[in-house]
């Protein structure tokens, strides 16, 4: 039996290990699943015959590398601050990674040693980053195949609550790390190119400027962009495009409603609130607000972002409950961005028997014998239940499917990577068309970039 070892049992592991163990029969696996609560990885592997859990402490050297020695390909599953040291322990020991995380640049700076090594570090092998980068690089290469020269590409991608399942105002509930959303777009300035001129959005004015998208079947979105666009020029040779940008995709209404927690300054997560474990939800906000013996903290609230009382937002606002007097917000000397993210949960988190919903959106301009065309690619996949989500099986199942063709020798590449290359892109995206991750490409007029956002 081949022995893998996934590191990590949290919510993407299901999928994961979902299609590991079908396969694990017929391709002699025997899946290994570490986590330091041993209860959790014992959950996902249901006592399947082909598969063990095992206490894992990331932290721990001397058990991690025993864990590591034992495999023969390592899975990563892991918060993305963690895998530099399971890759370090993968160079040492001679095995081969896999991972659904971005490469840091520690990461990077192994390429070298695993070459030498004659190792595969599979990287951005998830949803975003790994679905968007296969899916854009087959389209990209299309065209390019024909004689096309690409001049415009926009991606963007959501993790959005099923239509079935969306009864808020907002249209959203949280499908994967709650304060990823909350912290989203700090940090530096958005930057992209816009018909070959560089444009970058401060924070403060980043869900001001969103731009419309239509899925067929599943009406209207809107994107804002992501913190860098440009990184991506070199890595998909895009070197004479003339439009480049990324963006996160929600609910039309959704970013001009964030706004006013971006202008009230409750997602800063740089500094903590004194007594913050004994506010309520609404001394929370009152402190952000400025002082008045008589008008109320909700009059405050308008008069400070200009919201009018038959304002969409005012109701979205209320329906959090963020004015509640008798809620407590029970955190020690936490940051507002972490007071905001628990009152969020308590209205945002999927119940029971709600499933999540994970779209994304391509658009792809070119030119080819002189005249300028467009493809627009999308896909949506809906989740089944809060085990297998549309998260988990978009950032779950290519992870296995890289990770079995790593360990088949159907991926041969080595150092440290990401899957742009046919070899790796073209059979992972035939396989995930089985499970239903299938991307409709469409011919449409070229219309250049969305006026929206200059």
């Amino acid at each position: 039996m081949r022995k893998i070892l996934i590191i990590g049992a949290g919510k993407s592991t299901s999928y994961l290990l979902k299609y590991l163990l079908g396969k694990s029969e017929a391709e002699e696996l025997h899946i290994i699943v570490g986590d330091i609560n041993i209860q959790n990885a014992r959950k996902l592997i249901n006592n399947h015959e082909n598969a063990q859990a095992i206490t894992l402490d990331v932290f721990d050297k001397a058990s991690r590398q025993r864990a590591i020695e034992n495999a023969d390909i390592v899975v990563s599953m892991l918060p993305a601050r963690y895998h530099i040291e399971v890759a370090k322990d993968c160079i040492t020991l001679g095995k081969n990674m896999v991972t659904a995380s971005y490469v840091s640049n520690e990461m990077a700076d192994l390429d070298k040693a695993a070459k030498n090594k004659g190792l595969v570090f599979m990287n951005e092998i998830g949803v975003d980053p790994g679905i968007d980068h296969m899916s854009a690089m087959k389209v990209i290469d299309d065209i390019r195949d024909k004689g096309g020269n690409v001049i415009l590409f926009e991606s963007f991608a959501g993790g959005l609550v099923a239509p079935e399942s969306d009864n808020n105002l907002w249209n959203y509930k949280f499908t994967w790390n709650p304060r990823n959303v909350v912290v989203a777009g700090q940090g530096s300035a958005a930057k992209f190119l816009q018909e070959n001129t560089y444009k970058y959005i401060p924070y403060h004015r980043l869900f001001r400027r969103t731009e419309f998208l239509d899925v067929e079947g599943y009406g209207r979105f809107e994107g804002y962009a992501n913190r860098d666009s440009l990184k991506y020029q070199s890595v998909y040779r895009l070197d004479d495009v003339k439009t480049l940008y990324r963006g996160t995709m929600r609910r039309v209404g959704f970013s001009r409603a964030w706004n006013m927690f971006v202008q009230l300054g409750l997602t800063d997560d740089s500094y903590e609130i004194e007594d913050s474990e004994n506010m309520t939800y609404r001394d929370f906000v009152n402190a952000f607000l400025a002082y008045s013996p008589t008008d109320s903290v909700e009059l405050k609230f308008r008069h400070a972002l200009k919201i009018d009382q038959d304002d969409i937002v005012w109701d979205k606002l209320e329906e959090l409950d963020i004015f509640s007097d008798t809620k407590r917000v029970e955190l020690k000397n936490a940051t507002p961005a972490k007071i905001l993210q628990k009152i969020l949960e308590d209205s945002w988190t999927l119940a029971e028997d709600d499933k999540d919903m994970l779209v994304m959106y391509h658009k792809f301009g070119y030119e080819l014998n002189g005249k300028r065309h467009q493809i627009d690619s999308t896909m949506v996949t809906i989740g089944e239940d809060q085990t297998y989500t549309a998260m988990a099986k978009t950032v779950g199942l290519p992870v296995g499917i890289a990770t079995l063709m790593i360990l088949n020798e159907k991926i041969t590449t080595t150092g440290v990577q990401i899957p742009i290359n046919k070899e790796v892109y073209k059979p992972i995206l035939e396989e995930l068309e089985t499970f239903g991750i299938k991307f409709k490409e469409t011919e449409v007029p070229y219309l250049g970039y969305n006026p929206l956002n200059v």
